[in-house]
């Protein structure tokens, strides 16, 4: 998911560079929200992973 916010950020990037301010701004939405989702999902992870450890040890 990272490598997907990863290249809709270069995507924005380019589109802004060249002009295009509407695909910009909506690669760059699309860029953030897959960032954060992949954060979320990081996150709930690492807290199963530290429950699950203090269960098992």
């Amino acid at each position: 998911m990272l490598k997907w916010a990863a290249i809709f950020f270069v995507i924005s990037v380019i589109a802004g560079f060249l002009g295009f301010t509407g695909v910009a701004s909506g690669a760059r939405t699309i860029a953030k929200v897959l960032f954060f989702v992949a954060l979320a999902i990081f996150l709930v992870i690492l807290v199963f992973g530290v429950m699950l450890g203090m269960i098992v040890f």
